[in-house]
């Protein structure tokens, strides 16, 4: 699935199935319909957006996350990595938001971060709109959407009082966090080379390579966390999500782990691996019992996307 293609304007319609009744609607948001801070050009690879899986408004405020694929920061996994999981979530009565950052070679930090705020601010700002509490909203990432993901964790801000654009005036702090076979570090021998290369560059300032080794940035002020790995994964090593568990650990964050010891790098739901697809309900009984997804939350109509 190539994500760019399918984003020449701000909104787009497509049909897809979620899993559910019936077929949504399909469309995009641009995150900043003016452009994007520090973009270089207005091509589509210029402009960050977020794909909407959203339940009519109920009575019930619901959950919501946006999802991070992977790719190194330079590729998105956008089909088992974004679409499979929109769909999941949905299926949990959670509405998701599928981000689309900006990528290297032709971005660097702190372009994804800055997208990856954004989007918890967009959703914050607009949850009343959709239906969604606005402290029952979290980030979901995998591999280098993992690092990013966690970056959000561990790097936000209450947002600017005096900004002229509603969206920048509300907090940009994840409620919950969801880390799969994530990036974590930038400076320990357990980095993924190629996600924190295209990341800060070839030459990095290894004072910034310490900032975004999100393991050494976790305060008690981290949202809780659900970390997955498989001890097999030679692309990124399960020390990653061992690191920043042990930080949450140490932090008295909530926290919980899953190393799988067999499976690739890259699974994402891995719904045809009868051992991996069981990780998903896994943090299923996290997401019940951390109040983030629960009968009375779950909406009855199938879910659409705007």
């Amino acid at each position: 699935m190539v994500w760019y293609a399918l984003i020449p304007v701000a909104f787009i319609s497509a049909r897809v199935g979620l899993g559910q009744p019936g077929a949504a609607e399909q469309k995009v948001k641009l995150l900043w319909p003016g452009g994007a801070p520090g973009a270089v050009g207005n091509q589509d690879a210029d402009q960050p957006a977020l794909m909407l899986y959203l339940f009519p408004p109920s009575q019930l405020a619901r959950s919501a996350v946006v999802v991070c694929p992977g790719g190194g920061y330079g590729a998105l996994a956008m089909d088992h990595e974004g679409r499979q999981v929109a769909e999941w979530l949905n299926s949990l009565g959670i509405d998701a938001f599928i981000l689309k950052y900006r990528l290297a070679p032709r971005y660097h930090y702190p372009a994804m971060m800055e997208d990856a705020q954004r989007a918890l601010r967009y959703v914050r700002s607009y949850g009343r709109e959709f239906g969604i509490a606005p402290d029952h909203i979290g980030i979901w990432g995998f591999s280098a959407g993992g690092h990013l993901a966690s970056t959000a964790a561990t790097h936000f801000d209450a947002g600017n009082p005096a900004a002229t654009d509603p969206i920048e005036r509300v907090s940009s702090r994840p409620d919950f966090a969801i880390l799969a076979y994530p990036v974590i570090t930038c400076s320990e021998w357990f980095k993924h080379e190629g996600s924190c290369k295209n990341l800060l560059g070839n030459n990095p300032d290894p004072q910034l390579a310490e900032y975004l080794s999100n393991e050494k940035q976790v305060s008690s002020q981290t949202p809780p966390t659900f970390l997955f790995h498989t001890n097999d994964d030679e692309g990124v090593p399960a020390e990653n999500s061992v690191a920043f568990y042990l930080a949450l650990r140490k932090a008295h964050v909530p926290a919980e782990l899953h190393i799988y010891e067999h499976g690739p790098h890259g699974v994402g739901l891995a719904p045809k691996d009868p051992v991996l697809s069981t990780w998903p309900q896994r943090l299923a009984d996290w997401l019940r019992i951390g109040g983030f997804s629960s009968p009375e939350m779950a909406p009855t109509s199938t879910a659409k996307t705007h």
